[in-house]
C-alpha cells in the first residue's frame, strides 16, 4: 500500500465560513468535489492548498453535531489499507461510499482519532 496523500480534513455545516478562513491564511481553492453518502445523503467539499504545498480539505455534511477534525488518507489499494486499520482495532460506523471516482470509508481508531480512507479511481466514466 502507498500513501498518494495525507492531509488534515474538516467536516462541517459551515463550509463557506471555513474555506473563506483558509482563503484569508492564503490557500486557494484547487478542486470542488460531489459525492452521495450511503444515507443518500449529498456531501461536498474541497481541496485546498497553499503557497508552501500544504493542503486542507473542507467537506460539507449537514449531519455533523459539531465540525469534525479527521486525517485524510488517500491510499493506492484501499482494501489493503481498510484491512490494516482494522487488524489494528480501527472501525466503520457507517459504510463506505463508492462513486465512479473514488472509494472511501471513515475509520475510527480505538483511541478516537479518525482518518478517513480514500481511494481514487483514475480511469472512470
Amino acid at each position: 500500500m502507498k500513501l498518494t496523500s495525507f492531509n488534515p480534513l474538516i467536516v462541517t455545516k459551515n463550509v463557506d465560513d471555513v474555506v473563506k478562513l483558509f482563503e484569508d491564511l492564503g490557500f486557494e481553492r484547487r478542486h470542488h468535489g460531489h459525492a452521495v453518502n450511503s444515507d443518500g445523503r449529498e456531501v461536498s467539499g474541497y481541496r485546498m492548498k497553499d503557497a508552501n504545498g500544504f493542503y486542507v480539505d473542507v467537506a460539507h455534511n449537514d449531519a455533523v453535531e459539531q465540525d469534525l477534525m479527521m486525517i485524510r488518507m488517500n491510499v493506492d489499494d484501499f482494501d489493503e489499507a481498510y484491512d490494516m486499520l482494522s487488524a489494528r482495532g480501527f472501525t466503520n460506523p457507517k459504510n463506505e461510499v463508492d462513486t465512479k471516482s473514488n472509494r472511501n470509508a471513515a475509520l475510527i481508531s480505538p483511541s478516537g482519532f479518525q482518518f478517513h480512507l480514500c481511494h481514487h479511481i483514475k480511469d472512470h466514466d
